[in-house]
């Protein structure tokens, strides 16, 4: 039998924050992500949850909210948008499941939007929930992130189903590789969920968070094209954030980041106009 989860407790709910929360301003996150079409509400942190399809992400999510959730679609599209409430440690917590996706790049609706949050959302904390039995599947996804923050915990899920086929992941080594918390868990067990939400308390409030993991080029003439294109996303929209991992976007073919760059939307999306 599962273990009862010890920790969350009755946090804010998405329409109505509760406790501390009621007064504290709307955290710079929320804004950006309200641009995008979360819910409007007042948090001390904003966390978004992204993973492969079929790593037990929506478990995650269920685990840490239990009923206090609320489902729509984002700003524009048909992709489904599920968010809620938890709180940990005092303080309140926005979470927002991501669609499943495989990669960040511009393939797909739900590439997109996975990609517009993190971006340009840029929330407090991104929880990658990888696969403990296909890790090696999994991991390029967590890569692609780390490029654009390293305000990052991995929940390596389903360890359970990984002791089974006796598969051993040595999460300090993976914590050291990665430059981020690795976390083990089986959420549907509800193990090793104390440890996470006390891994994403440690990532929300951290003064100096592991920064972008940058990619380096041998190829001096690549990091000069690399290094002008992003001067040139820089100039055209100030406060962009991560113009190198945009400009690697661009020198990639990024349908999705070309257009929003030849129709202006990026610049939009980069300072979106605050909540009052």
């Amino acid at each position: 039998m599962a273990a009862p989860l010890p920790t969350p407790g009755v946090g804010p709910s998405p329409a109505e924050p509760a406790g501390a929360c009621t007064s504290c301003a709307l955290a710079p996150s929320t804004a950006r992500l309200a641009r995008l079409g979360l819910a409007p509400g007042r948090h001390d942190h904003v966390v978004a949850l992204a993973g492969n399809p079929n790593t037990g992400k929506s478990t995650v999510f269920n685990a840490l909210t239990g009923l206090r959730q609320h489902v729509g679609n984002w700003a524009g599209k048909t992709v489904a948008r599920a968010e809620g409430g938890f709180s940990f440690g005092g303080a309140g917590y926005r979470i927002v499941d991501l669609p499943g996706t495989y990669s960040l790049l511009s393939t797909s609706t739900d590439e997109d939007v996975a990609r517009d949050v993190l971006l340009f959302g840029r929330p407090d904390v991104v929880v990658v929930v990888v696969d403990a039995t296909r890790l090696e599947r999994n991991l390029p996804l967590v890569l692609q992130i780390r490029q654009i923050t390293g305000r990052v915990v991995v929940a390596l899920n389903l360890v359970d189903e990984a002791r089974r086929h006796g598969i051993t992941v040595d999460t300090r080594h993976l914590t050291r590789e990665l430059g981020v918390p690795v976390v083990a868990t089986a959420a549907r067990r509800n193990e090793g969920l104390p440890e996470l939400l006390a891994a994403i308390a440690q990532v929300a409030t951290a003064d100096d968070p592991p920064k972008p993991l940058r990619l380096t080029h041998h190829d001096p003439a690549l990091e000069k094209a690399v290094a002008d294109l992003a001067a040139q996303v820089e100039a055209r929209f100030p406060g962009v954030p991560n113009s190198r991992w945009v400009a690697l976007r661009l020198l990639e073919g990024d349908a999705g980041i070309e257009e929003a760059v030849r129709n202006g939307t990026l610049g939009d999306l980069a300072t979106p106009r605050e909540a009052a």
